[in-house]
């Protein structure tokens, strides 16, 4: 089979004409995410509490020819502020979002009675909460156009005891149903919702606790950490035509630390 000149930049640029908003992507995982679906052609709405580091990667990404803006969010605030905050991507996007990443996330990992409420409060704000008034939000014109996709960031962690960060856990198997609900609510108008489930992953906000990162991953078949990177490329593959079929469904990128338990 022949692969025409035309196919080969639709498949190096799948998104391109298409734009997508990533909150929490300032860095780690979400900066990953914005830097490979600007490459990939998408008009990248970068979102995150720091303007500073949120121009850094909108500087990084237009350098490497791609599109970037920056709309600050701090999606621990009310649910009106979270709308606001849709109501100003979407004006920055041109009028609509096509691709939305949930992926911001606040993570302490204490035992229970050490949890301090306000850190609570803040979990049950930016790991669920948020996600959902912006797929409140955004969700309907994607079905209103009948196309569109959300792919939220859950946790390897949300499919397992663990006796330390309970409710961290508890947030992240409540996104993992939701996108099981909300594939239902969306899918048959044209929204394809899916969730990726991180492992162990390596990013600036644990580099101080590497040995540990480390140790954990150790036994996994993938003998080691996960990248960002690693989860930007499944959240790639989730958000293009490639994967059109796929709905509802929890894309595990842990190196195998879910499914299996070795010496």
């Amino acid at each position: 089979m022949t692969t025409s000149s035309s196919e080969l930049d639709h498949h190096s640029t799948p998104f391109a004409g298409r734009t997508a908003l990533v909150t929490g992507s300032t860095s780690g995982i979400g900066a990953a995410t914005a830097h490979l679906l600007a490459a990939r052609g998408a008009h990248v709405i970068v979102s995150g509490r720091d303007d500073a580091r949120g121009d850094d990667i909108v500087t990084t990404i237009r350098a490497a020819g791609g599109k970037a803006d920056f709309v600050a969010a701090d999606l621990a605030g009310d649910a009106g502020s979270v709308r606001e905050f849709a109501t100003r991507a979407i004006a920055v996007a041109g009028g609509r979002i096509d691709i939305l990443v949930n992926n911001a996330g606040t993570y302490p990992a204490t035992l229970t009675p050490d949890l301090p409420d306000v850190a609570l409060d803040a979990m049950l704000a930016v790991n669920v909460r948020a996600p959902h008034v912006l797929v409140a939000q955004l969700a309907p014109g994607m079905a209103d156009r009948g196309s569109g996709v959300i792919v939220t960031i859950g946790s390897w962690m949300a499919s397992v005891g663990s006796p330390f960060a309970a409710m961290y856990t508890a947030t992240k198997a409540a996104d993992h149903q939701l996108t099981r609900a909300w594939a239902a609510e969306f899918g048959p108008r044209g929204v394809r919702v899916n969730t990726v489930a991180p492992g162990v992953t390596l990013t600036p906000g644990n580099e101080a606790e590497v040995t540990v990162v480390e140790q954990m991953t150790a036994t996994t078949p993938a003998g080691g950490p996960i990248s960002p990177d690693d989860i930007a490329y499944a959240v790639a593959f989730l958000a293009s035509d490639e994967a059109r079929m796929i709905h509802g469904a929890t894309l595990h990128v842990d190196g195998g630390i879910t499914a299996t338990r070795l010496a």
